[in-house]
């Protein structure tokens, strides 16, 4: 971690992309997702959940605000997940989420930014940056997707990628706010009929990549496993980050589903 006196920061993975990220006190919640396996209808097709979450919504217990990449995938946003935001006191998401969701939703558009109190009597300043779900030109059958980063004087930099497919987008967010101190990578090369012939998130050899432009410390993916849509999952991040060039070898912190790391 950058700095004499950074504060420590945990993170619990809960499955797929779901994950509590704790930060100077406050508790943040990425894309809740508490269904159980099964068919999860999206339009007139269907993504295929293949285990359900290491912890349920009583045991995650009370948040300050939940991080939602994007509301129109099941697999981001499940009918359990939805039911979790009616009771968070505020959604950071897209526009479009803002506008089927309504309160407590917030859009967060690329470049703004929320702030919340810390118990120290700091911030916490959550920006919204872009993402790409999908080859170039694929927003049109995707939908809007974001993703954010943490910041805060004497609190480590987390970039949250959202379901980004895009090394140009990663390149674009390290000019701007680089280097980071952990990366939290959605990476499980999704592909489905919807953009048959693309990724529609990181492979796991974008992943290093991403690590690598971004000078992350510390990366932790999620979102690599627990659909049927994924590609690739945990063994390929082993292959992908134990083969990657120095300054990215040694930086994968991949958990189990439940379990919680401090960095």
């Amino acid at each position: 971690m950058t700095g004499a006196a950074m504060a420590e920061l945990t993170i619990e993975y809960v499955g797929g992309p779901t994950a509590v990220i704790e930060a100077a006190g406050l508790r943040l919640l990425t894309d809740p997702t508490f269904d159980g396996p099964g068919e999860h209808p999206v339009g007139s097709r269907s993504l295929t959940k293949t285990a359900g979450p290491a912890l349920a919504p009583d045991a995650v217990g009370p948040v300050d605000a939940v991080l939602l990449s994007h509301d129109q995938h099941p697999d981001n946003l499940d009918t359990s997940g939805r039911a979790f935001l009616a009771r968070a006191p505020l959604v950071l998401s897209t526009e479009a989420a803002r506008d089927r969701l309504g309160d407590p939703v917030r859009a967060l558009p690329a470049g703004e930014w929320a702030e919340l109190p810390r118990p120290d009597g700091g911030t916490l300043r959550i920006t919204g940056v872009p993402a790409q779900h999908g080859p170039d030109g694929s927003e049109s059958l995707v939908g809007q997707v974001t993703g954010f980063l943490l910041t805060g004087q004497g609190v480590p930099t987390v970039y949250v990628s959202g379901d980004n497919a895009s090394l140009d987008v990663v390149r674009s967010i390290a000019d701007t706010h680089g280097p980071v101190d952990v990366a939290v990578l959605f990476a499980g090369a999704a592909r489905t009929p919807l953009v048959p012939d693309a990724y529609l998130t990181l492979t796991s050899e974008q992943a290093a990549e991403a690590a690598r432009i971004l000078g992350a410390r510390q990366v932790v993916p999620l979102h690599f496993e627990h659909w049927g849509h994924f590609t690739q999952g945990r063994q390929t991040l082993l292959d992908a980050f134990a083969t990657a060039g120095d300054g990215v070898r040694g930086t994968l912190r991949l958990l189990e589903p439940g379990e919680r790391l401090t960095l």
